[in-house]
């Protein structure tokens, strides 16, 4: 594997990740009594733990994305 291919994959990791983090966030923000009904129905969970729950997992999603994905990418961008 040289160089290249590995800018390329954190490249493609990078976009579809943030692709996911923006889809997971549009849905939190304009749907989040559909989130909630849906996923209640597997995990019965009160609506505040839930929305903490949530919270949480978008906080945690964003630093995984940004230090196991954009930080690498960018970084082979500059020593490339």
């Amino acid at each position: 594997m040289n160089i290249q291919q590995i800018t390329d994959f954190f490249m493609w990791c990078s976009i579809i990740n943030g692709c996911l983090f923006i889809l997971w966030t549009i849905f939190i923000m304009f749907t989040p009594d559909f989130v909630y009904r849906t996923q209640s129905r597997w995990f019965p969970v009160p609506r505040a733990t839930f929305d903490t729950l949530i919270y949480g997992f978008l906080g945690l999603f964003k630093i995984f994305f940004l230090f196991f994905n954009l930080i690498p990418y960018l970084a082979l961008l500059i020593i490339k």
